[in-house]
This record gives C-alpha cells, structure tokens and sequence, in this order.
C-alpha cells in the first residue's frame, strides 16, 4: 500500500485504520506520451477529444467505455453535488499552537460525539474513471473541486495539469491525471479524518499523474491499495500540505520531479503487507520542502530506490528500519558507485540540508537487485541533486503542459 503524502495536521496524529479503502468515507493535438518511469501509456490519444461544460457531462464521459480526450477548461465544483449527510464525529485530538484539530467521522471509540454535516461528495461519492481516458486541463485554472477520483482496475489513464483541491477531493479516487488542479476538498472536509484521500489506485495499470497541483486534502493525497497498481508515474505536481485543519504480486512505481511542500508525513509511506504482495518504488528527484514530520516509511513488503532526492528542511527524511521495509537510500559516492554494478549506471546522491534531520544508512543492495532491474529504472538517468529544486520549482503543476 502506497500513501503518499499525508498533508499537514496540525495535530502531528496519523489519521489512518491501513485496512484497505472500505472508509465511510488545438484542434487539440494529443501527442503518444513516452514518459520517463514505470508508466508507458497513450489515455486518449486516438479518440474522441470532448470537452464538457457541465458536470453531468463530465460524469459520462469519465465513465463510458469510449477512449476519449477529455480537456477540461474550468473549475467543476462537485461539492455539493450529491448533497449533505447529518452524521457524528469526535475530537480525538487537541492542539497547542493555536490550530484545529481535524475530527473524525463516525467513529467514537468511546469518545464524546458531536452532531456535523458534511458533503457527500469525496466522502461517500467518487468520480469513476474508466479505461483509455486522458484528462487534461488546458490553461492554468481547469480542474475538479469537492469530490475524489476512482481508478480501479482500469488501465491507460493519463491525469495531466488540473487542480485537485480540499473543497475537491473529499472522498476515494482513482485515477491518473495532467495539467490538472485537485483541490479544496476542504468543503469536501479536510477538517475531518475521512474527509477525503485525492487519488486512489486500485488494480490499475499504465498511469500517469503529471502536472497537477493537489491541495487541502482530508487525509492522504494518493493511495495505492492491496490490489496491485503496476505501471505509475507520479511526475512534475505540486503537492501542498498547508491548511488550517490539522490532520500476491508487486506494485511497481516512479515518483519523479514532484515538489511535497509542507506534510507531515507519509511522503511516502509504502509497504504494511506481511503476505506475497509488495510494493517496488523509484523515488528520484523529487523536492521534500518544509515537512515537521518523516518523509520515506518504507514499511515491512516494500523495496524502495530513493536517488537524486532534495531534502530542505525536512524533520525526518527518512523513517529508518523501524517500519521493517528494504530500502538503498543514496548519500555518499561510494553508495552510488555500488549501484552500477546491479544497475549499469551510477546512482544519483540525495542531498539533506543542515535544517533537516540525519539519515542513518539505509544500503539494502536486494532493492538493487529488484528496484534496479526494471528497465524503466536501469535506464533513467537523473538530473543532478543540486538542480533539482530550481526544475522543479519551474515544472510543477498546472499550466507547464500546455
């Protein structure tokens, strides 16, 4: 299970049960993407290119079995789409510093219950994405506000420059996107634990998540389930963690170029599975900004190549081996010279800055050996550490693409 990027409580808690994603919770011209990492898919291209001004015709067209380019050229505000449920909640937490603590939805745990209303969207809703789709958001305002995306068992979806926002994603999402903003689930509650997860991947295949900027999230900004999701690329998106709330086979995935700005942990956290099912990520040149919290929790069933990553500010970059996960975390010309004797090529270093903590080595050469071996990994070559947060401070999110 990949949970990557649980935005920022103020709480400092980890809101999450681990136990699956059962919660209550231009003529356009479309080019073949041969994009770096694990992800080599074509979404729409050849298809029908659409573009829906009302969000009853955006739910069709995500959902049909028809490949489509689906070009998004606004805001579609789901939020109070599906309506509102009256339900309890309880205040797990309290917090010092002047915040608020999220509070968690329909589970007491013996706790004082308050009566709340919420959106159904994101919480109990989902937009359903279905195979051969590639949605993108063309200029830098185009996306989807109050409600998650639905990817599973699907496969060849492209998700490129859109906002996915808080008062966006609220509830269970799977899917791939470009140039598209996810944000605001917050009206689709970040102040609630199982406000909202922004991308879910169940059983998917050749995905493609580039360019997008996610926000104001009610939990996690992309989870991976224990249905297996091969052949995802995570690249070039901006992922904010800022808000008033505090809050049998293998995966095979890339993180790539992504800027995670302010989180407080799960940056990612992979793994948690004892059975035959694992989990295999390259994490490469990415900018871990700003984070009171761990980035990498590589846990037990995971194998993860972390290269070329810059770590600023960043209380603890890596969890170490108390998760139980196998881990090659590069740091010194020797750990990387290692590498190209399982790889055929030098490991970029990851730079840690004097505001962040230590890592303890981490140098399991079977993630080379595995991680190493895939020839989406064998063959990238990554840009230089010290580059990385000028590219990807100029690459990130919406209206690069276009």
């Amino acid at each position: 299970m990949l949970e990557a990027f649980r935005r920022y409580d103020d709480d400092g808690q980890d809101d999450d049960d681990d136990q699956g994603y059962n919660h209550n919770h231009y003529e356009w011209q479309h080019v073949i993407f041969r994009r770096q990492g694990n992800s080599r898919t074509t979404g729409g291209a050849g298809g029908v290119t659409v573009t829906p001004t009302t969000t009853a015709e955006l739910l069709g067209y995500l959902s049909d079995s028809t490949k489509r380019i689906i070009v998004l050229t606004k805001i579609f505000d789901f939020t109070s789409y599906y309506g509102t449920t009256n339900g309890k909640a309880c205040k797990p937490w309290t917090c010092s510093n002047g915040s608020s603590p999220q509070m968690t939805i329909d589970s007491g745990g013996g706790q004082t219950l308050y009566s709340v209303t919420y959106y159904n969207s994101g919480a109990n809703k989902a937009l359903v994405v279905n195979s051969n789709k590639t949605i993108i958001g063309k200029g830098s305002s185009a996306g989807i506000k109050g409600i998650g995306l639905s990817l599973v068992n699907v496969s060849n979806v492209i998700i490129q420059s859109m906002y996915l926002i808080s008062d966006i994603l609220m509830g269970k999402m799977f899917t791939p996107f470009q140039d598209i903003q996810i944000t605001d689930l917050k009206s689709v509650h970040p102040q609630y634990v199982w406000g909202g997860d922004a991308i879910n991947l169940a059983g998917a295949t050749k995905v493609w998540i580039d360019h997008n900027y996610i926000a104001r999230v009610g939990r996690q900004f992309i989870v991976t389930h224990y249905d297996p999701s091969t052949g995802i690329t995570i690249s070039n998106n901006f992922f904010d963690g800022r808000s008033t709330y505090s809050a049998s086979t293998s995966d095979q995935l890339t993180m790539m170029q992504n800027h995670i700005y302010y989180t407080s942990g799960r940056g990612p956290h992979i793994g948690g599975y004892t059975g035959s099912y694992g989990q295999q990520l390259h994490l490469v040149n990415n900018w871990f900004d700003s984070i009171d919290g761990h980035a990498i929790d590589a846990a037990v069933g995971s194998s993860v190549l972390a290269e070329g990553n810059y770590f600023q500010s960043v209380k603890q970059p890596d969890t170490g081996t108390s998760s139980g996960g196998s881990e090659y975390f590069v740091q010194t010309v020797s750990d990387a010279s290692t590498c190209s004797s399982y790889m055929g090529r030098v490991c970029e270093w990851n730079k840690i800055d004097s505001a962040s903590g230590a890592v303890t080595a981490r140098l399991t050469t079977s993630v080379l050996s595995s991680v190493g071996s895939l020839s989406a990994v064998k063959s990238l070559k990554p840009m230089s550490v010290a580059d990385v947060p000028a590219y990807v401070l100029a690459n990130r999110g919406v209206g690069i693409v276009n």
